[in-house]
């Protein structure tokens, strides 16, 4: 009786431990759950209004909108309480606060609409944790820019500033290590509902896909020990297996099929070669493609420091088999959803897809409203709707202005490269537009 009862515990032990990642369990971690301290104070948030630039006489009435909108934040499709998608209510040490999670960035919206795994595209990052910091007691001075463009962060500056803190065991240091930190990468957020098709990741196509440690890097807060990381392994297993059961959204608006049939030979003959093809039989290549063949701004490959790449294949996040690669170009990536993913590029130079197409349509300096309304979407050339500009940012000009306006003379912000489409004519171009739309 006694061995029974031993051997069917031990069978569900086994079982527990061998369980396959669960997509439903990655869900209610990824909405539920911050898995970093919370550094800020719940009164911070009713505080942000006083720092605003340029600065309300009073609170604003519709306060939680105004939050949103101030910071390029969006209503969160989930139980959230009041906070939009990308904070939450955690726990520091000794009280609840707010902390950040990873929709901050990977949580978007288009049209109208929220979605978890889109890019936020409008996001000002530095603003909203110097401000965040500044009405929680913290120093309000960051070590480093978090973006330089509302829309785009400094992603790979991140990962830089937090491994430099730590031993290849990931145990803490008391002194930084120097790694060459590079915060003008300009990096635009990838849709996560990519990554199913995807064998390498991020945009140099550096890390395999299939890593789960990888995804955890942002957990590199100094009170997360080894510990921490080895408990939480299971759970971010279960987060990859939903970030790969995501779906691309549809697009919302009319399509003409006839100039969609068109545009379906013209990607066929000029685009599938690198970006694969779609419906039911889709393939994919998974093509690195070269500095010197694509074109695009070269900072984001050669931003990084060898010695970190050096330092990560040493470290627990290689532990599990997959270690980083040197960068020789970018991934062209699936365009599964491309229509909802603007700008585009990996720097996120490009508004719309019409000037993907035409690199002469390109605009060298300009704004957008920073809202993700039906109104703020340009159906024609697919993007953004921008008003470009005569000149860029004066250097007085106040942080959160100042990253309203994207000037791709500034480094890594460059426009050039990826000039396939030059050759195609105006009735081409639009045709293969009208295709992209049913990705």
């Amino acid at each position: 009786m006694f061995r029974a009862v031993w051997l069917g515990l031990a069978l569900s032990a086994t079982t527990l431990s061998a369980q396959e990642p669960s997509a439903a369990r990655g869900y209610e971690a990824l909405t539920t759950r911050a898995f970093n301290p919370a550094p800020w104070s719940l009164a911070a948030w009713d505080n942000l209004w006083k720092t605003w630039e340029p600065r309300p006489k009073q609170k604003p009435a519709d306060y939680d909108r105004a939050v949103r909108e101030y910071y390029g934040l969006h209503p969160a499709p989930f139980a959230n309480g009041s906070l939009p998608m990308g904070l939450r209510e955690g726990f520091s040490l000794f009280s609840k606060g707010i902390a950040s999670d990873c929709m901050l960035c990977h949580g978007g919206s288009v049209a109208g609409k929220s979605y978890i795994g889109l890019g936020n595209a409008t996001l000002d990052i530095h603003t909203l944790f110097e401000d965040l910091n500044g009405h929680s007691g913290l120093s309000r001075k960051q070590p480093f820019t978090f973006s330089n463009v509302r829309g785009t962060s400094e992603a790979g500056g991140f990962a830089v500033f937090l491994h430099s803190y730590r031993e290849p065991d990931l145990k803490l240091r008391s002194k930084r290590q120097i790694f060459e930190l590079n915060d003008t990468l300009c990096e635009d957020v990838p849709a996560w509902w990519l990554l199913k098709k995807k064998k390498t990741m991020y945009h140099s196509g550096t890390s395999d896909a299939r890593s789960v440690r990888s995804i955890m890097q942002f957990m590199l807060a100094p009170s997360n020990s080894l510990k921490t990381f080895e408990r939480e392994e299971k759970t971010f297993a279960d987060i990859q297996a939903y970030l790969l059961s995501l779906e691309a959204p549809k697009y919302p608006f009319a399509i003409d099929p006839a100039l969609a049939k068109k545009g379906h030979a013209l990607f066929t003959q000029h685009c599938s070669k690198c970006h694969g093809t779609y419906g039911a039989d889709w393939t994919y290549p998974n093509r690195i493609v070269p500095l010197e063949t694509i074109g695009t701004d070269p900072t984001r490959v050669h931003g990084f420091d060898p010695k970190l790449g050096e330092f990560y294949n040493r470290s627990w996040f290689a532990g599990e088999g997959y270690k980083v690669t040197e960068p020789v170009g970018y991934q062209a990536p699936p365009l599964d959803g491309i229509w909802a993913t603007a700008p585009y590029f990996h720097n996120g130079s490009v508004p719309t897809l019409e000037g993907v197409l035409n690199s002469k349509s390109r605009p060298k300096i300009f704004t957008r409203s920073y809202r993700t309304d039906e109104a703020d979407y340009d159906q024609v050339r697919v993007g953004w709707k921008i008003e470009a500009l005569p000149a860029g940012p004066a250097a007085d000009l106040p942080g959160p202005l100042r990253r309203r306006i994207y000037d791709t003379t500034q480094p890594g912000r460059g426009n050039q490269g990826h000039t396939f489409g030059d050759a195609l004519n105006t009735d081409e171009r639009r045709a293969l537009i009208e295709y992209l739309k049913t990705l």
